[in-house]
């Protein structure tokens, strides 16, 4: 186990040794050991005081905390960050430099079309009954990404925005059809999700998001910071970068929830316009989810690697100026 999910309101942690102990009610209800523990994601309301929290910073235990009723990301305990100082100010200077901020943009955004149809393929398979939409969606993003490839070095952050749009559009034309038609999946919405589906994604693009937001500090970089997002009050935006290309992971994930019947339409509740996943979904969606996050956290590492190693090689030239 390397993620604990919290979300009975009125949990309590302690710290027993080099373990972490839950109680509720004042009775002990178990015991986990803190070796166990990569991270700790809070969604309903526990209660911990100042020496746990430095326990779980001590032992490298990052903690998400998440608003208890649509799951968004709040804030996070992420520990003592990376001690070479160079590679933020580096990630400074690149965010100044337009064009390696386009280069870097340019790659992410090729990515995340590259796998968005990827992801379309494999459902052009599994659904050839929706042959249509999908081979239609496939083949707009096929020549979206020959227009990206072309001419690269011409592109303005603005006119790569409004090819990702354009993917964006054409994706989720064909990514919906292959969805039962009782979920009411008609698009991406979100603050609230509306559907099922929507809920699901939205609550995955959370979970992802906190781990970059980890990720980057702990590799010594600023995670408000980004190159393809603009700096935003408030927003990781390095982060948003990062999650771009593994979304269309996570898209594919969801789907399988629901083709496998694993999600159903029984796992949700609508409460004031909302569509949020019940308790017995967040339990078995918590459970699904660490499978589905090994391999994601470790394209998250060779993301944040390759980030941090393009940014090294620049350290020289900028300390010199």
């Amino acid at each position: 186990m390397s993620t604990l999910y919290l979300d009975k309101k009125g949990t309590e942690l302690r710290v027993s040794g080099d373990a972490l102990s839950f109680y509720s009610e004042g009775e002990k209800r178990g015991s986990l050991p803190m070796k166990m523990l990569e991270r700790i994601v809070i969604r309903a309301r526990t209660n911990l005081d100042s020496g746990v929290l430095l326990k779980l910073a001590e032992n490298g235990i990052g903690v998400s905390l998440l608003t208890s009723r649509q799951g968004r990301f709040g804030a996070a305990l992420l520990g003592r960050p990376h001690n070479d100082v160079m590679r933020r100010l580096t990630q400074y200077e690149w965010y100044r430099d337009e064009r390696k901020r386009i280069r870097w943009s340019v790659e992410l955004v090729r990515s995340k079309m590259a796998n968005q149809k990827r992801l379309l393929e494999r459902a052009l398979k599994a659904r050839s009954d929706q042959r249509r939409p999908l081979f239609k969606a496939n083949s707009a993003l096929h020549e979206l990404l020959l227009k990206l490839q072309a001419s690269p070095d011409s592109l303005s952050l603005e006119s790569l925005r409004g090819i990702e749009g354009a993917a964006a559009a054409a994706y989720f034309a064909g990514f919906t059809a292959i969805f039962a038609k009782s979920l009411k999946f008609t698009g991406r919405n979100r603050r609230p999700p509306k559907d099922p589906v929507n809920a699901c994604l939205s609550l995955g693009y959370t979970l992802l998001h906190g781990e970059l937001v980890s990720a980057c500090f702990s590799a010594g970089l600023d995670p408000l910071l980004g190159f393809y997002h603009e700096p935003a009050y408030g927003r990781e935006s390095l982060a948003t970068d990062l999650i771009e290309p593994l979304r269309p992971h996570l898209d594919e994930w969801v789907w399988q929830r629901f083709r496998n019947r694993e999600l159903r339409v029984e796992n949700f509740n609508h409460d004031k316009g909302a569509c949020l996943l019940n308790k017995e979904g967040r339990r078995d969606y918590y459970a699904a989810y660490e499978a589905f996050a090994k391999p994601a956290r470790r394209l998250i590492r060779r993301q944040v690697r390759g980030l941090v190693k393009a940014l090294e090689a620049d350290a020289h030239s900028y300390s010199k100026r």
